[in-house]
């Protein structure tokens, strides 16, 4: 420090603001955030490609007419994915808030890149918005997949094996990966 500066450089930071936040958890806040953006942009492509594969009046390949979905799946389909990427937009855009908030904290003392000063009660809410919109947006791109399965396989009701496999499967991987999701961060949210 310079003897000849009025103010010590540390006199900004003396205070912390978040009693028993060290250095370090900012940037493990920042990457975490990071994920949860970089997943939901791999879900938001998911989104679009389960729009473009499934038309309405499509034939199934089950090649009975009864099995064929009708229109309302497909309205059904559009809704879930429009609902889904809006769930996935909010969440990437309350966790790029976030971010951004850090990061604009960060600059005010560029020797210390890896701490911020921020109200750890908004950027614990912020993050399990983040994460809770993630959660919805995953349960409606499951809902839409669903969707698109029936319009390509042929309707659940009709009972084909392949419609009946592929969404068993789907909706079983899907809801254990939420399932620890969900633990995950409700374990980090408590402690």
């Amino acid at each position: 420090m310079d003897e000849s500066s009025p103010y010590p450089k540390d006199s900004y930071h003396s205070g912390n603001i978040c009693p028993g936040v060290d250095s370090s958890t900012t940037s493990v806040h920042v990457t975490a955030l990071d994920g949860i953006v970089n997943v939901n942009s791999l879900f938001t492509v998911a989104v679009f490609v389960g729009l473009s594969l499934a038309t309405p009046n499509q034939r199934s390949l089950e090649n009975r007419v009864s099995c064929d979905a009708g229109n309302d799946v497909a309205k059904n389909l559009l809704v879930f994915e429009v609902v889904s990427f809006s769930f996935f937009l909010f969440s990437s855009l309350v966790a790029q808030g976030l971010k951004l908030a850090i990061n604009l904290l960060n600059s005010k003392d560029v020797d210390e890149v890896f701490r911020a000063h921020i109200n750890l009660k908004v950027l614990r809410f912020g993050m399990m918005g983040s994460a809770l919109g993630s959660v919805m947006g995953c349960v409606f791109l499951v809902l839409s997949m669903i969707n698109v399965i029936e319009i390509r396989l042929g309707l659940l009701s009709c009972g084909s094996s392949s419609t009946v496999h592929s969404v068993t499967v789907l909706v079983l991987l899907v809801s254990s990966a939420l399932l620890v999701y969900i633990s995950t961060v409700f374990y980090a949210f408590l402690h």
